[in-house]
This record gives structure tokens, C-alpha cells and sequence, in this order.
């Protein structure tokens, strides 16, 4: 049969972020790589993964072209189908679909809300979840299940990675992403007015240099759970493991992602392997 497939995205998590954690559990799927997002943020990043494409290496004298190819042909082993048509992703470009076709039961839990089912991002996935907590990968890990009968695909989004990183200071300002800004835009305009009067105060160098060390304490929290996951999984269970973009704290007076371009945006981790 073929492999069963968990792909986990860190939400926001940053190589450097990665590298400073400690982080047993990923070690024994593979050693951890320095490789660069696609995008600045979370949901062009996510189309890209469920086209079948991962972080790239950016490899220099090389066409484009050879970069998507290397990466399609990976599935044949990350997937174990020896017989796997590449014609089969087009002309959906969808991942989610051609596992569906191949036999997978496909399943996706998502933390951020620019990704809800509503998005766009459930198509072709049997199960799609906005999860009710930001937190929440502890509740993914309890209800994945394995059946002997059909291969099954998990496509996990933490937010523990994300800001504000498990953090519960109340100081913290609420910063929205793309939906929330959306969200509370009538209400904004309607009460002030002027957007610029609603802008929070930026973080001092010692807050950023806080939500920093947080987040790579996130990392070491996520690498816990994942044993918990490891031991549910069966033998024949390949691993993807990752991040969408990355995060400024502070770098050039930047912090966050999305309209951003710094490296360290686009820097992400990234390993793959078969379960240990």
C-alpha cells in the first residue's frame, strides 16, 4: 500500500528559530535544512504546498522549470507509487486531488483563519477543519487515525508558531492577519476613521528579542507533540515538515511577514522522511 502522508506547516517559524530549538523528534525523521518559501505569507504559501511544490533550495544557474520537475518526480518516493502520472495534476495543480485519485483519504486541519474551508483550500480534501483553538495541535494529534484499508493524507497548519506564540501577556497589542484585518475593517472606519490612528505601537528591541526566544520555546513544544504522533503512526508513514515563511523581530526595523521582503521572511526550515 502506499505511504501514508503527513505534511505539518509551523505556521511563521524561521530557520534560525528551528536551529536554536531543541527538537529530538524531527531529528529522527531527518536532519533539519535551510530552504526559502515561495511567499512572504501564509495563504500563497499554502496553495503552493497543495500544488505539490515544498520549499526550495534556490539553486542558482538553473531554470525554473527544473526546480518544479525535481519536485514533482519526489513524489514518487515520498509516496511509494512507482506508477504515479504526472498528468494527473493537471490541470488542478492539486495535490489533495491526486491523492484522492490514487486511493487517500484526505484530511486537513488548519489553525489560521485566512485559511477556512470558505478560502478556497478545502478543495478535494475528504475532511477540512478550521480548528476552534489557535493552539491546537495537541487536539490534531488526538484525532488522527490510521485504517489498514486506505492510505490517508494529513495536511496539518499549527498556529503555535504564530504569532503571538502561546503568549498570554495581556500587554501584547491584537495584530490581524489579511482576515481579521478584513474583518474589522467596516468597524474601524466607522468608529475612527483615519486607519493611521489605529496603528499599535511598534515592539522595543527587548520585546522582539522575547517574542523570539517564545517562539523558538513554540518549536520545542510542537517537536513534543510530534512524538506523540510518530508513535500513532504506522511504519509506512512519510513525513513533511516545514513553514510557510518566516518572521522579522526587528531585523531592519521589521517585524512580522506578508508585505515584507527581507530574507528572513522567506528563510523556513524544512525536512521529509519515512517514519523512524
Amino acid at each position: 500500500m502506499a505511504n501514508n502522508l503527513v505534511f505539518i506547516v509551523m505556521d511563521s517559524c524561521r530557520y534560525d528559530s528551528y536551529l536554536a530549538a531543541r527538537h529530538p523528534h524531527m531529528d529522527r525523521i531527518a536532519a533539519g535544512e535551510r530552504r526559502f518559501s515561495f511567499a512572504s505569507w501564509t495563504s500563497p504559501s499554502h496553495q503552493t504546498f497543495l500544488m505539490g511544490q515544498v520549499p526550495h533550495t534556490s539553486p542558482k544557474g538553473v531554470f525554473a522549470s527544473e526546480v518544479y520537475k525535481r519536485q514533482f518526480k519526489s513524489w514518487v518516493d515520498r509516496l511509494d507509487v512507482p506508477d504515479l502520472s504526472f498528468k494527473t495534476f493537471v490541470p488542478h495543480l492539486s495535490l489533495p486531488k491526486v491523492l484522492k485519485d490514487l486511493g487517500y483519504r484526505t484530511v486537513g486541519r488548519v489553525s489560521m483563519p485566512v485559511l477556512n474551508a470558505f478560502a478556497g483550500f478545502s478543495r478535494s480534501f475528504d475532511d477540512y477543519r478550521l480548528m476552534d483553538n489557535h493552539n491546537d495541535f495537541a487536539g490534531m494529534v488526538r484525532e488522527i487515525e490510521f485504517s489498514t484499508g486506505e492510505p490517508v493524507f494529513y495536511f496539518l497548519n499549527l498556529g503555535e508558531t504564530h504569532y503571538p506564540y502561546m503568549l498570554t501577556d495581556a500587554n501584547l497589542p491584537r495584530l490581524s492577519g489579511l482576515h481579521g484585518v478584513a474583518g474589522g475593517m467596516d468597524e474601524l472606519l466607522t468608529r475612527q476613521g483615519d486607519i493611521a490612528t489605529s496603528e499599535p505601537e511598534f515592539f522595543s528591541s527587548d520585546s522582539m528579542r522575547t517574542l523570539h526566544e517564545q517562539q523558538i520555546r513554540c518549536v520545542e513544544y510542537v517537536d513534543g507533540l510530534l512524538g506523540e504522533l510518530i508513535a500513532k503512526c504506522p511504519p509506512n508513514t512519510y513525513f513533511i515538515v516545514t513553514s510557510d515563511h518566516g518572521e522579522l523581530f526587528g531585523e531592519e526595523n521589521y517585524f512580522g511577514h506578508g508585505p515584507v521582503m527581507h530574507e528572513k521572511c522567506f528563510e523556513v526550515p524544512y525536512l521529509e522522511g519515512r517514519r523512524p
